[in-house]
């Protein structure tokens, strides 16, 4: 075997698990694709190690690191399919949960129409513990190691063997969870447990609480999974690197995942996000919105300048955390999303999905309802079989069952399918408007990235919806999210909440916190393996107007040379959250002196760099576009149109399409909308726009 040196990104979906790996030397990449084993997801991921080494004739050796991203936790809380949970709280506050929020979620109008989910902890299974601190973390009442006792005893009777902790103010002060901690070790050993002032140090109890929970509750499916999957690793590529993918957009080894598991909680979208983003970076675009387009859903995110937008105030299910992730949106339009009648008789698609079992109709052995992929067969817009001819399928099953429907709606067989696609379409473009305009962002900005099996299938509708100016659609864009995982740094993240209005500013306090708060980054990263001269450091604060319940995050300018934070630093903050406040909102009160700011938490992120993949041109090839024709087939755009079909492996730098027409590869199908251009640029990306005068 030679010295070569490989990267390995895998990215474990419901259907498929996708496989990149990048060689050190070149830059150059390798795909492949195998089939995902629900049942021992490790199997699927192993037997994709092995078949990426063998396509590049190499053994494990030649492996330098592994990175990973696991919807593990992601559908346990979406199946809902938690253990029995302990919760111990403070004294007088046994109803934090039930309490929870008073706002009423989107689409019910008010709250005679909603009823609360059920609680990730029943009230029978709460137990509180006497002690108190203030909001600054000074002791107003002693921990009481009876009631501990008490609790820890009460948890192991009763056979729960999950427990998380979140007391009154311990953000600010962990003393009390660090002895309650230590109770129910010795009370009992076997549980295990997470407290909020290691998951959370941030203020609003029922946020942090149930963020605390959430990391209890994941903690032995995800340890098992990763620990399991680091061992038989080891059997193929001893002592390789196994990072695994966060929400945050950064990576984090396996050994300290175990201790943090909801923060993988995002972790597939995440690696699309910023695989997409270095391509369409290296493309020359820094303003994208990301679209990956699976088969039960599609998840769309900003980037600006290479950075995805992060958010706090995210949620799996039924379930707020209040980690930092990346600001995803996602929708059930994804290629198996079904199409089906309301009660009123209106036409609705998603979010039930056909997945990959029993799948859509034109499937083998598929279901019994149309599904989105059913409606592109029927138009002729994919080809009649998937993966290269490993899937073959049945546009007369897909067309029996869009005529059943359009029956029911008296409409055309055409007119069914195109309609579950434009409800499909504007569903897409309602999602990628909650990310740009309900941000304050002009959608017509962006660069749209669209990427995933279906990511590709409505771009040019979705340009027309929202007057985006270009789309971009990488090459094997079903392994976007893969490669992803290959340009992702290790990050950590810490914050710590600090209360003050901004003349009253305590700078000694703010510089001891991000003193303390770096120092934890940096011990992180030092047991990650990275240098300290390598190692940097971003700082962020959650600012607000006095008397508003939620805050703007700014950055914070990291002094050089070993200056301290001064005022003068301290006032470019508050600068900079009138300025954020004014483009998320549309006003602010910057000079209006009786409208305070005050300053809520601190923010640190260590970030630890990992080299990223090149990507590398491709040369040019003699000949036009005619090299790439396969055949043409019939395809419904505005009317049954006799269209080319092109195979995208043999375009080149420099190829012009124009539609209609049908650009195929192995993992995803771009229809190419009459009226539309895609031009082929350097880095084999197609960029769609309208023909001048569209």
């Amino acid at each position: 075997m030679t010295e070569r040196r490989v990267r390995i990104g895998i990215d474990t979906g419901g259907t498929f698990t996708d496989v990149v790996a990048v060689d050190e030397e070149t830059g150059q990449t390798t795909t492949t694709k195998t089939p995902s084993t629900p049942a021992d997801p490790a199997e699927g991921f192993l037997n994709g190690v092995r078949k990426v080494l063998d396509l590049m004739d190499l053994s494990g050796d030649a492996v330098t690191a592994v990175s990973h991203g696991t919807t593990v936790a992601t559908n346990q809380l979406l199946e809902g399919k938690l253990d029995r949970i302990g919760f111990i709280t403070t004294e007088g506050y046994e109803s934090v949960l039930e309490i929870a929020r008073q706002s009423v979620p989107d689409g019910y109008g008010n709250s005679y129409f909603w009823v609360k989910p059920p609680r990730i902890v029943p009230a029978d299974l709460v137990r509180t513990v006497r002690g108190r601190l203030d909001h600054t973390g000074a002791e107003v009442r002693p921990f009481d190691a009876d009631d501990a006792r008490a609790a820890a005893r009460f948890f192991k009777d009763a056979g729960i063997t999950t427990i998380g902790v979140c007391f009154l103010h311990a953000y600010a002060n962990d003393a009390h969870e660090q002895q309650m901690l230590e109770v129910i070790r010795a009370e009992h050993p076997d549980a295990v447990v997470s407290i909020s002032s290691q998951v959370l140090r941030e203020y609003r109890e029922y946020e942090r609480s149930v963020t605390t929970l959430v990391d209890a509750a994941v903690k032995p499916k995800v340890a098992a999974y990763v620990t399991n999957i680091q061992n038989r690793l080891d059997e193929i590529a001893p002592g390789v690197p196994f990072y695994v993918m966060k929400s945050n957009g950064g990576v984090l080894s396996a050994q300290e995942v175990v201790h943090q598991p909801i923060t993988t909680m995002l972790s597939g979208p995440a690696a699309g996000a910023l695989g997409a983003a270095l391509i369409a970076g290296t493309a020359g675009f820094d303003r994208v919105l990301t679209c990956d387009g699976g088969g039960t859903s599609t998840d769309v995110t900003v980037v600006i300048d290479g950075e995805p937008m992060l958010t706090t105030e995210g949620s799996v299910g039924e379930y707020p955390s209040k980690i930092p992730m990346i600001d995803v949106v996602t929708v059930g339009a994804g290629g198996g999303s079904i199409a089906w009648l309301s009660p009123e008789g209106t036409l609705k698609v998603g979010p039930k999905s056909a997945g990959a079992d029993p799948g859509p109709m034109c499937y083998p052995n598929g279901g019994d309802q149309p599904t989105i992929t059913d409606a592109h067969v029927m138009l002729g817009r994919i080809p009649p079989h998937l993966l290269g001819g490993e899937i073959p399928l049945s546009a007369e099953a897909a067309t029996k069952g869009l005529q059943e429907l359009g029956e029911k709606l008296d409409l055309s067989l055409e007119r069914t399918a195109t309609g579950i696609l434009e409800i499909s379409a504007w569903n897409q473009a309602n999602a990628l408007r909650q990310v740009t305009v309900a941000k304050g962002l002009d959608v017509r900005d962006f660069t749209l990235t669209t990427f995933g099996g279906s990511g590709s299938l409505l771009a040019c509708r979705l340009m027309d919806i929202l007057n985006i100016p270009r789309t971009l659609v990488a090459p094997n864009p079903g392994n976007v999210s893969a490669f992803g995982l290959l340009t992702v740094d290790v990050r950590n993240d810490y914050v710590q909440t600090v209360v003050s209005k901004h003349v009253d500013l305590d700078l000694d306090r703010v510089r001891s916190v991000f003193d303390d708060l770096e120092a934890q980054a940096k011990n992180a990263l030092d047991g990650e393996g990275f240098a300290r001269e390598e190692q940097r450091m971003q700082r962020t604060a959650d600012l607000r107007y006095v008397g508003q319940a939620f805050e703007v995050r700014v950055p914070v300018r990291t002094p050089g040379d070993g200056a301290a934070l001064d005022q003068g630093m301290a006032e470019e903050v508050a600068q900079a959250f009138h300025a954020a406040h004014r483009q998320l909102y549309g006003y602010d009160f910057a000079d209006d002196p009786r409208q305070a700011v005050e300053w809520v938490n601190l923010r640190v992120s260590g970030i630890g760099p990992i080299r990223r993949p090149d990507i590398v041109q491709l040369p040019t090839k003699d000949g036009g576009t005619e090299r790439a024709v396969t055949g043409s087939r019939r395809v419904f755009f505005d009317d049954w149109v006799d269209t080319p079909t092109y195979n995208r492996p043999d375009l080149a730098p420099g190829d012009v399409v124009t539609g209609p027409a049908i650009i195929e590869e192995f993992g995803s199908t771009v229809p190419l909308h009459p009226g539309f251009v895609a031009t082929v640029d350097a880095y084999g990306n197609l960029l769609l726009t309208k023909e001048s005068g569209q």
